[in-house]
């Protein structure tokens, strides 16, 4: 299907045809008609399909063909993090572009000066506000903001929200709008706290659902089974290749600090994303990357979700993720929009568990790599085996008194496990 068949007006279409967007993905197929139909929505789908377009095409027409409340905000869009914010606010820029529809991006990290901007702009009333919620919630407590005139709330990925910890603030913010209001809410995956979330919030909704949590088909997946020792020496001989724009996943600021200054000494043209970082410098960073200015990024999993790049080529997890979803939305940086990618996760037999539950649940196993043979003979071959879950050790209330080895026991143990 293609937009201009859509019920979508021509200041619209004009925007899709200058960012030369001209065919619905089928989650824009699917959830726009519905939309537009004013029904509450439940969708998924997986990352790099184009879901921002999927509210956002019909939010704009919505909000074009009624008459809208003057100096208020009609339209509030809730996003787990800053980076988020942007990409909306940054897609908004070319959708909107022909119509008088107005907004504003509301989230932390930045100066006084941009608190107060932000303030006037809700107060004054920006026909979208796009906005984290622990900033949301800073206006709506100390800045007597006026929300009764929203008509559309949408949450974008519920489930990355509520794992950060944001029920709470979404849930306050939500007594903030009218009761009557067209709710959209999207979620990659569906845990027990995303549906009790929706059937609270949600209206009858019409439930969207498109290859929820799989990564797409275009990423060649592959694992180097290999010791923690092996990890740095198996980069450098990867980044040693010509490859293309690439992300390197670790799990801890820490680490990413690591890895940076190692391969930045190495001449590897490359920079840290973390949440450490200060928001200009983390706009900085993502800028230069999207520009090619950057041949990598090596990042914590702020960047694996909501960061708007079509051309990477490789993505490695340095580290395994500790969530089979964490998983596929790492690798999902790469194959976006149909293109083909490379993902390739480093195993130790300390991610092996972790490991184990990934392949359980994209339900086959992920090819195996061998190691360059110099990099092999550093260290003696990891066993392809399923790791072994641990046996808790508990001490008996009857035997702490006793002996062993001819040593008296402690009578104060501490439970193990």
């Amino acid at each position: 299907m293609y937009f201009d068949e859509l019920d979508l007006n021509d200041e619209i279409l004009d925007g899709l045809d200058a960012m030369n967007f001209s065919e619905c993905t089928p989650i824009q197929k699917q959830a726009i008609p519905v939309i537009l139909e004013r029904n509450d929505i439940l969708g998924s789908a997986q990352t790099g399909t184009g879901k921002t377009a999927a509210y956002l095409l019909p939010l704009l027409e919505l909000l074009s063909r009624n008459n809208q409340h003057k100096n208020k905000v009609n339209a509030l869009i809730l996003v787990p993090t800053r980076e988020l914010a942007l990409q909306v606010d940054q897609l908004l820029c070319g959708f909107a572009y022909y119509t008088d529809i107005s907004w504003i991006a509301v989230y932390g990290g930045n100066d006084g000066v941009a608190f107060a901007q932000q303030e006037k702009a809700l107060k004054t009333g920006g026909d979208i506000a796009i906005a984290t919620p622990g900033r949301l919630l800073s206006h709506l407590r100390t800045n007597n903001v006026d929300f009764s005139c929203i008509e559309y709330l949408i949450l974008d990925e519920a489930d990355r929200m509520l794992d950060i910890g944001f029920y709470d603030d979404i849930m306050e913010i939500i007594s903030y709008l009218p009761q009557k209001r067209q709710t959209l809410m999207f979620s990659a995956t569906f845990p027990t706290e995303v549906e009790s979330l929706a059937k609270k919030i949600l209206n009858n909704p019409v439930e969207v659902k498109i290859a929820v949590s799989k990564p797409a088909e275009g990423i060649d997946q592959g694992i180097y089974l290999l010791n923690e020792s092996q990890k740095n020496p198996l980069l450098k001989e990867i980044f040693k290749e010509k490859t293309g724009k690439s992300i390197i996943f670790s799990s801890s600021k820490e680490k990413v600090w690591e890895i940076y200054i190692r391969f930045k000494q190495q001449g590897v043209n490359i920079e840290q994303m973390h949440s450490g970082l200060l928001q200009e410098k983390r706009k900085e960073v993502m800028l230069n990357f999207k520009n090619n200015k950057l041949q990598a990024i090596v990042a914590t999993d702020i960047v694996s979700r909501g960061i708007d790049i079509d051309d990477v080529e490789l993505v490695v997890n340095y580290d395994v993720p500790k969530q089979a979803e964490d998983y596929v939305h790492r690798i999902g940086r790469t194959a976006r929009a149909g293109a083909k990618g490379r993902a390739i996760t480093f195993v130790s037999p300390k991610d092996r568990f972790h490991f184990d539950k990934i392949e359980n649940f994209l339900g086959k196993p992920i090819n195996r790599l061998l190691l360059p043979e110099k990099i092999a003979e550093m260290a003696p071959p990891i066993e392809d085996k399923p790791a072994t879950p641990k046996k808790k050790k508990f001490y008996s209330p009857k035997r702490k008194n006793n002996k062993r080895s001819g040593k008296q026991k402690n009578k104060n143990p501490k439970s193990v496990g």
